[in-house]
């Protein structure tokens, strides 16, 4: 399913969909996890990180863990999953998380609680990262309800700071992997991250303009039948919206030179 990019079939130690697959299956997971794998589909996305047993994975604002949890299973004991948070990402995910550290988190899982958008890892340490739903929060425009309306208390983050951390923190070759709510084209970017969506060519531009190479997207999370204007928290659109994947690396020093 993945669109307008040659792959190169993977070696035996690169992750593929059936490791995904099988890493689902596990009956030690938890029950909300496998009733979200139907609309995640985790085994059309974990593949595109192309990890291989053994990797360093960083999970961006990972919330309660659920792709934490699963990459931790498919890069194997060797290898290590960071379950990236801040404070707020954390409180919206407490529940989830607690009954994932209950159930038993993975050991080779490796929490890394951050304050804003700080990631604070060593330069070339990651072998990928992936952020899911999470990545059009960075632009939105802080605001509060002053009784008539709401208005804007502070700047967006520092995405380009965010950038800069990440793109160091990735090995030359790693993948960066944003799994986003899709925005409707043309609207202005306020208006669409105050949906909690983004549009799906300006953020592919600007990761491309932040030092990222684009390399291909995966449809398999697309629905055209989603109404793009309305927020994303809508109870009736929750796990239905169109979502983009975009798959992204390092660049290679041969690309640079």
């Amino acid at each position: 399913m993945v669109s307008g990019v040659f792959v190169p079939v993977a070696d035996a130690q690169t992750i593929t969909e059936q490791d995904v697959l099988a890493a689902m299956g596990d009956s030690t997971r938890l029950a909300a996890d496998r009733e979200r794998d139907l609309r995640s589909k985790p085994q059309w996305v974990i593949p595109q990180l192309n990890l291989q047993v053994g990797d360093r994975v960083l999970d961006i604002f990972g919330s309660g863990g659920y792709y934490s949890d699963l990459l931790a299973r498919v890069v194997g004991d060797e290898g290590e999953a960071i379950l990236h948070n801040n404070q707020g990402f954390e409180q919206w995910g407490s529940n989830i998380l607690q009954d994932r550290f209950d159930n038993g988190l993975p050991r080779n899982v490796i929490p890394l609680r951050r304050s804003g958008i700080n990631l604070d890892l060593p330069p070339a340490s990651l072998d990928a990262a992936l952020i899911v739903m999470a990545l059009h929060d960075l632009y939105v425009i802080p605001k509060r309800y002053d009784g008539e309306k709401y208005v804007p208390v502070g700047p967006p983050a520092n995405v380009q700071y965010f950038y800069e951390q990440l793109l160091l923190a990735l090995k030359p070759g790693g993948r960066f992997v944003v799994v986003d709510h899709a925005g409707e084209p043309g609207m202005e970017l306020e208006a669409v991250t105050d949906l909690h969506r983004i549009d799906e060519a300006f953020l592919k531009s600007d990761i491309e303009g932040n030092g990222f190479r684009y390399l291909h997207s995966e449809s398999a999370l697309r629905n055209l039948d989603d109404d793009r204007t309305r927020i994303v928290f809508d109870e009736d659109l929750q796990g239905k919206t169109d979502r983009f994947v975009l798959v992204f690396e390092r660049p290679r020093q041969d690309d640079l030179n």
